[in-house]
């Protein structure tokens, strides 16, 4: 499947801007490790931009993202894609087995962290954001207390990548769409 493909199942299931941007940054993040680790890159993409396709119409744990994979299937979209959305989210018990599906789990959570914390800086951009402000805010569990910490950290170990590297390497990714994510702030991009 085509990201431009994957794009148009987005428009047609999502409205919240938010949640957009979110799949966004979660895309960028696998294209990030798709190269990286010699992957598929425009599988990981497709997985990272699909995630959360069916949230609007499946918006609880007892639906989400389960019963949005009927959906995906009508749309061909692949099965290794299809396994590894189902598996990012534990209260599926979708075991996560593939490097997709293990970077998607890592990756899913974290940007929202990383969108929580450019937000509140006096710049409001990614350009000048680092693992160390993350870390800081990471600290103060009442800060984006629906951002789960554990799961994160859970997720980085999965993954195999130290946790503040992979908080620097989606960093780097979310940069390179800074501005289609509304977090360029007020620095001019680098």
């Amino acid at each position: 499947m085509r990201r431009e493909d994957a794009l148009l199942i987005v428009k047609e299931y999502i409205q919240n801007p938010n949640l957009i941007n979110h799949m966004l940054a979660v895309e960028s993040a696998m294209n990030f490790y798709a190269l990286k680790l010699n992957q598929d890159v425009e599988t990981w993409k497709v997985c990272g931009l699909l995630h959360d396709f069916d949230w609007e119409i499946h918006p609880t744990l007892e639906e989400h993202p389960m019963a949005g994979s009927p959906i995906l299937r009508e749309k061909m979209v692949p099965e290794e894609v299809i396994k590894a959305i189902q598996s990012h989210a534990d209260h599926t018990h979708v075991q996560r087995e593939s490097l997709m599906d293990k970077a998607l789990y890592a990756c899913d959570e974290v940007t929202g962290l990383i969108t929580a914390v450019a937000l509140v800086r006096p710049s409001r951009s990614l350009y000048d954001l680092t693992s160390a402000s993350v870390k800081k805010k990471w600290k103060d569990k009442a800060f984006a207390a629906g951002a789960n910490r554990e799961k994160m950290e859970k997720a980085a170990a999965e993954f195999e990548v130290p946790l503040w590297e992979h908080v620097d390497n989606v960093i780097l990714a979310m940069r390179s769409i800074a501005k289609q994510l509304n977090l360029e702030g007020n620095i001019l991009q680098p």
